[in-house]
């Protein structure tokens, strides 16, 4: 059934029941519309294209229409006109070579005589005009900003801001014409005009220089519009024109940023409108918004900033949940300009903290962070603390972090500063930042005044409640460090603090907290650490003892980490001379800046989570170790001696010390003359292979000899001394930038190949050590693809956590075109588990630039090496 009326077409699909029905009707509509563009049935044509319309309005294909639009634009009668360039503008956009056809059309109606067909013409022009058609008709849109019919004049003026966009170099045509169109009477031509000339000002510097001179005559028409009566023709609620009075506003603004002679002349004008304008009224708020705006973003009086943050305070007591968001975001920016002010409406923003739209919450809690100064510190504290305990899980992170380096920052005093972090940490000890927690602990560290307050404080907090992660670890570490301060007793006149505990109370504490069930892999490493530094805490052989027991049911533990760390602690039990210069307090930590969500945050390089920056002028990390032990190179305990049954070194230089060590855990006594120290290297790197089952490394050459002990103890007794907040990682990892070591030729195993760069990876069984794999992996440049020698090679490789990965130096970091370059990499694998490998490549070549891939290699087939 063909319908040859709008009117029945829509009855039509009005009537189908299902979506089935209506493409039916549409189809067949389609297929006939189709069909009578084809026989150039000019009769029908209006109504088709109407019916077309529809369609395409409804969602369906509607683009086969677009060129007989452009023959009801060319046509005479002015029905056909309006109908045709409504198509066009619906069906067309300025991208579709078709719209070429159009610009003949446009050009004789911009200067026909019926000004609605020139309105028409204006109009399509403003909604699809592209770069080359803005060019092409340029002129006759200037022509008609000068045409003494206003709804030209108008239309004009909206078509030129499309044509300025599209076109920036085209304004200077009408910069003259548009300073006129500010001397109009006519509201709809001013508001038209001074459209124009904003975005003529935003897009270009020298327009804005050019209508400074402009402000005058901007103020006033605004004051006309301000002190004017009633008038039907323009009132709004109340108030004249409120639209104009927005966009002489907005130009205002953008012409007086910076300028303050501009700023000066509008200064009396911003104040009356700001105090006269009624704000009971959704419009007149809109004004008031528009008028702080200009006044923050000009260089206004301090008065005239003062009564506009009053402004926005009163916006806060709106009912109105879009005006008081407005008002606080206003307010974040405005805070830099006048603190003071804002800190007037302190109780206002506070309350928004209870809002029940969290959009607002959000934005009150960003202010009141703001606001927080020395002299405010404690009240602002106390009231975020208690919207902390009710906050929204997502805001705890932020809230967190934030409450603590506020406290850092404005702290009266360190006790007051303890409290409010211990405070955080009871609250939402689940959501705290590494960062946060590592600070703690420094600035714990730091007071030794209060560090007896503090151990009781949080002894009495985990009694109370283990469930907050983080109170849980830092009360751990503290009682590790100061629990000989804890069993003493303390002064502190407080009922929650314990008044005495016992040594058996505290390891009781600590067995609590491993049997209970908020206990995670890193809060064991944490309390295995913490028990072996009681025993060199307290002076009773059988909390001594206790702990043994409790160290020797983790030596089987699953968890590798904590074995090892068992498994060495337990050793230590067998050196009681040097076990207090090993689990010695640790010394107040070292201070480096970090920077945490946009605040510098003063942290210490020893307590911050997971990360350790060294000097590089510094000690070698074997040095440290063995300072760290009470034996090592650096003052006071130079002259330290070790019985081991064996004859002491007579220069006591590094093999003798690492003799030691490799004696302190277990190893055989390794008793070497000085210039043995190679040997001594590797017999230390044997030696540790074997204890448990927790690592398998291969033998070193003696450079590396220092940095294997520490990667064997690691997460051990020497992290834990180091790094009191630092938790184990779930990889192994290793990276270098090269390598080079030659291996027999065995089958090769493709890992990477992209850009003309590819990787070769060859296994080997070590002939050494059956549990250690060799892959030598071979670097190779396909100059045709690549465009010449590939610089800058970096390999980087991950292994699983039951295995442990090092890498040689490559061969070269650059490889030439055809050329080759290789890398060794040595893989301690003790439980024969596949070998899977995520890597990371780096490199740079001509073709392609600079290019950083990530990949993972799945393993090698069974029986491989």
């Amino acid at each position: 059934m063909v319908f040859y009326r709008l009117k029945d077409l829509i009855k039509a699909i009005r009537a189908c029941k299902t979506h089935a029905d209506e493409r039916a009707v549409i189809q067949k509509e389609s297929a006939f519309i189709r069909t009578s563009f084809k026989e150039e049935n000019t009769e029908l044509r209006h109504s088709n294209i109407s019916k077309l319309l529809y369609i395409h309005m409804l969602g369906y294909p509607a683009h086969f229409g677009q060129i007989e639009c452009l023959k009801l634009a060319a046509s005479p009668l002015f029905s056909d006109k309006r109908l045709g360039y409504l198509g066009t503008m619906l069906l067309l956009d300025e991208n579709q070579e078709v719209l070429t056809l159009l610009t003949n059309s446009l050009k004789n109606d911009l200067n026909h005589a019926n000004m609605y067909i020139v309105g028409l013409a204006l109009c399509t022009l403003g909604n699809i005009a592209s770069a080359e058609m803005s060019r092409d008709l340029c002129s006759e849109v200037e022509k008609l900003l000068g045409s003494s019919n206003m709804y030209i004049r108008k239309k004009a003026a909206l078509c030129a801001i499309r044509i300025i966009r599209k076109v920036p170099d085209l304004q200077e045509n009408f910069i003259q014409r548009s300073s006129s169109l500010l001397n109009d009477r006519n509201h709809g031509v001013l508001l038209s005009g001074i459209t124009l000339i904003t975005e003529m000002c935003l897009s270009s510097q020298e327009t804005l220089l050019q209508f400074r001179k402009a402000v005058p005559i901007l103020v006033r028409h605004l004051k006309s519009l301000v002190s004017a009566g009633f008038s039907a023709e323009h009132d709004v609620t109340g108030i004249t024109d409120p639209f104009l009075q927005i966009k002489i506003l907005r130009l205002l603004r953008i012409l007086g940023k910076d300028d303050v002679e501009s700023s000066e002349t509008m200064n009396e004008i911003l104040a009356q409108v700001a105090t006269n304008t009624e704000s009971s009224k959704n419009v007149g708020n809109s004004i008031l918004y528009e008028t702080v705006l200009t006044i923050m973003e000009t260089p206004s009086d301090n008065a005239l900033r003062v009564l506009a943050i009053n402004i926005l305070g009163k916006f806060l007591s709106n009912r109105d949940n879009n005006i008081r968001y407005v008002a606080l975001t206003t307010l974040n920016k405005s805070i830099s300009l006048d603190v003071n002010a804002v800190q007037r409406h302190r109780n206002i923003i506070l309350d928004c903290l209870r809002d029940a739209d969290i959009s607002i919450r959000r934005r009150a809690l960003e202010l009141s962070f703001s606001l927080i100064n020395e002299s405010n510190v404690r009240v602002l504290t106390r009231e975020l603390l208690a919207f902390l305990e009710i906050a929204d899980n997502e805001f705890k992170p932020s809230m967190t972090t934030k409450i603590c380096l506020a406290a850092e920052r404005f702290a009266p005093n360190k006790r007051w500063h303890i409290d409010t972090v211990l405070r955080v940490l009871k609250l939402a000890g689940n959501y705290v930042r590494e960062e946060m927690l590592a600070a703690f602990i420094r600035l714990v560290t730091q007071t030794s005044e209060l560090q007896g307050y503090t151990v009781q404080k949080l002894y009495a907090a985990l009694k109370e409640d283990i469930s907050q992660e983080s109170l849980t670890l830092a009360g751990v570490w503290v009682i590790g460090e100061y629990g000989d301060i804890l069993v003493s007793g303390g002064s502190y006149e407080e009922e929650e603090l314990a008044k005495e505990v016992s040594e058996s109370d505290v390891i009781d504490l600590l067995e609590s907290i491993l049997a209970g069930p908020f206990a995670n892999q890193v809060l064991r490493e944490y309390i295995i650490t913490s028990l072996m530094k009681l025993t060199s805490r307290f002076t009773s052989t059988s909390s001594s003892e206790r702990v043994k027991k409790m160290l020797a049911g983790f030596s089987t533990s699953i968890e590798v980490e904590i074995q090892q760390r068992a498994v060495e602690f337990t050793n230590l039990f067998q050196y009681d001379e040097i076990r207090p210069a090993v689990l010695e307090r640790m010394p107040v930590m070292q201070v480096k800046e970090t920077i945490i969500a946009g605040e510098r945050l003063s942290n210490s390089a020893s307590g911050s989570a997971g990360t350790q920056a060294s000097s590089s002028a510094g000690p070698s990390d074997q040095d440290l170790l063995l300072d760290l032990m009470g034996i090592g190179t650096s003052g006071g305990t130079t002259n330290a001696q070790i019985s081991t049954g064996a004859p002491a070194s007579s220069g006591g230089g590094p093999a003798n010390n690492i003799d030691l060590l490799a004696d302190l855990f277990g190893g055989s006594s390794v008793a070497s003359p000085p210039a043995a120290s190679n040997s001594s290297a590797a017999a230390v790197s044997d030696l540790f292979a074997g204890i448990g089952s927790t690592s398998a490394a291969a033998s070193s050459p003696a450079p590396n000899a220092g940095n294997n002990i520490l990667d064997l103890l690691g997460g051990g007794m020497a992290a834990t001394a180091t790094s009191p907040t630092s938790a184990p990682t779930s990889a192994r990892t290793s990276s270098t930038n090269s390598n080079g070591s030659s291996s027999q030729t065995q089958k090769t195993y493709p890992v990477y190949s992209k850009n003309g760069f590819s990787i070769v990876f060859t296994p080997q069984r070590d002939s050494a050590n059956p549990n250690v794999v060799n892959i030598l992996a071979t670097f190779h440049n396909d100059g045709a693809v690549s465009g010449g020698a590939i610089s800058g090679v970096q390999f980087h490789a991950a292994v699983t956590k039951t295995q442990q990965l090092q890498m040689r130096p490559a061969s070269s970091s650059e490889v030439a075109a055809g050329g080759n370059a290789t890398q060794l990499l040595k893989i301690a694998n003790p439980q024969k588990t596949p070998v899977r490998l995520r890597l990371k490549v780096v490199y740079t070549t001509a073709n392609h630039g600079a290019v950083a891939d990530l990949s993972e290699f799945a393993g090698f087939p069974e029986g491989a090496y």
